[in-house]
């Protein structure tokens, strides 16, 4: 069963985490004390025999070989290897534990989906969840010791409700010889459809929704079935557990207490026990038995993941919500805060003082601005105002011509935004008026003699003397012949103001 320490934690307080050390169940004492004691009997039994075994001969090797041990035994990447061995056991083990299926979105699916309060549609409802459940638990005693223990044979299956007798018949004639888990979610499938063809499901949107979500609870299930299968690569745990066997190994010997009177250097004190050494392989050891446990959530430790409850629980909620609770509504009620312009649930006399704390607008609220640096700046090379410098831009946009090609209208347009922005020179005025019409004598149609420009907007300007027709090159005009150059009202580009009607009204 999980060790669950939530609750211990919940707040942060001085020695939150101390209270933790004195738990025994799933603790790293209850996985590590059979080690601790070895490794510290092996030490006792050589520090023994140095100092009453030994000639004075002997004692001179085994010094050196001491001496040898300590200054090499570093060379070991212990806590590399182990500590990107561990990284990646814990990630394996929080990925196989979201990939548990539970059928807590079929359930609601299905609930909401296949239709009917007679006997049939009960039935229709519940076998579907029987048959994702029978999928689940087919998976589950193929990956996890405990479930294959309460399920050890299909008889068990059938027994325990799961799968009916004639089904059993049906999975065991199938012709396979690899794991057989999916075929409930085809059962599943076939079921469906033919809800579908009877009404139950009223259209195929609601049958792909409900397929859909099948579709996420088996590929659940195919995971499971992968991990199980494609464990760490053997040689990567291989080369971590002797990584940290031949580390400690080397230290029974490096970290030896030798006689001070022999005058080696970091050996002025003589001591029984290596404290420091032992908490070494508390560390790394307990390192080590961290990633054993969790390599496979599925077995029977402390920390494993508890696949029998939650088939359990799953099994009842799923029929609950298919059954007892289809179509069951309570009735329908104005809620408490129906008339409230602002709705706030109250708080308890113990929270009361979270209704002081202002509400989170945004990180850069809380920024303040001298006055002046709030003050907006005009744009390097603008003299002007900035309506004037975008008239101008868009001007020069434009090829030479194109507001004569459109029959005034766009000499018109830009006209009309200069005046909006009241800042406009007689010269520029001018230049943005030039008509098409000019060219073939017509008068020109910018709107300059418009009331509305006459009251004062602008200054009357000189009309242009009408030029002669301009000749127009192309194989379809014959030679010596003039054309007059039209002036179409055609559609205005999309990037322009509004239609010239509708700025007049705004200026007026």
């Amino acid at each position: 069963m999980t060790v669950t320490y939530t609750a211990r934690v919940a707040n942060a307080r001085f020695g939150g985490f101390s209270q933790l050390l004195l738990l025994w169940r799933g603790s790293i004492y209850k996985l590590l004390w059979r080690e601790l004691l070895c490794f510290l009997a092996l030490y006792m039994a050589l520090s023994a025999a140095y100092r009453f075994v030994l000639t004075e001969g002997q004692k001179r090797y085994f010094e050196k070989l001491v001496i040898y041990c300590d200054q090499y035994a570093s060379l070991i990447p212990v806590s590399f290897v182990l500590g990107f061995y561990v990284t990646l056991v814990v990630h394996r083990w929080w990925n196989q534990y979201l990939c548990m299926p539970l059928p807590d979105a079929l359930m609601c699916v299905v609930a909401g989906t296949v239709h009917g309060r007679d006997e049939r549609g009960r039935l229709y409802r519940r076998t579907l969840m029987r048959y994702a459940g029978l999928s689940a638990v087919l998976i589950l005693r193929s990956v996890s010791t405990a479930v294959f223990k309460r399920f050890p044979t299909i008889d068990h299956v059938v027994e325990a409700g799961f799968m009916t007798r004639e089904e059993r018949k049906k999975f065991e004639n199938l012709n396979s010889s690899y794991n057989k888990y999916w075929v409930p979610c085809v059962w599943f499938s076939n079921l469906a459809a033919q809800a579908r063809r009877e009404g139950r499901i009223r259209d195929n949107s609601a049958l792909k929704l409900l397929l859909e979500e099948l579709t996420v609870f088996r590929s659940k299930c195919g995971m499971l079935f992968h991990y199980d299968w494609i464990s760490v690569p053997l040689v990567y745990t291989q080369v971590v557990t002797i990584a940290v066997y031949s580390y400690f190994l080397a230290c029974l010997i490096g970290r030896q207490f030798l006689d001070p009177a022999q005058g080696y250097q970091g050996h002025n004190l003589d001591l029984c026990v290596p404290i420091f050494t032992l908490l070494q392989f508390f560390f790394y050891a307990g390192w080590l038995k961290v990633a054993e446990q969790l390599i496979n959530p599925f077995g029977e430790d402390d920390d494993d993941f508890e696949t029998n409850f939650l088939i359990d629980r799953n099994f009842q909620v799923s029929m609950l919500a298919v059954d007892e609770m289809y179509d069951d509504l309570a009735m329908l009620e104005k809620d408490l805060y129906w008339d409230a312009t602002e709705a706030r649930a109250p708080y308890t006399a113990a929270t009361a003082f979270l209704l002081q704390q202002p509400s989170f607008q945004g990180s850069t609220f809380d920024i303040t601005l001298p006055k002046e640096d709030m003050q907006f700046q005009r744009l390097d090379g603008v003299d002007g105002p900035l309506g004037e410098a975008h008239g101008d831009f868009l001007q020069r946009l434009l090829p030479v011509g194109a507001g004569m090609a459109a029959g005034g209208l766009l000499g018109r347009r830009l006209s009309l935004m200069r005046r909006k922005n009241s800042c406009v020179s007689e010269t520029s005025t001018a230049a943005s008026c030039a008509c098409a019409g000019a060219l073939d004598g017509a008068a020109p149609e910018c709107g300059c003699g418009d009331p509305l420009l006459e009251s004062g907007l602008r200054e009357p300007e000189p009309e242009l003397p009408a030029g002669p027709e301009l000749p127009v090159p192309g194989p379809a005009v014959e030679p010596f012949t003039t054309v007059p150059m039209p002036a179409p009202r055609g559609p205005a580009p999309p990037w322009l103001p509004s239609p010239i009607g509708e700025e007049e009204e705004s200026l007026a």
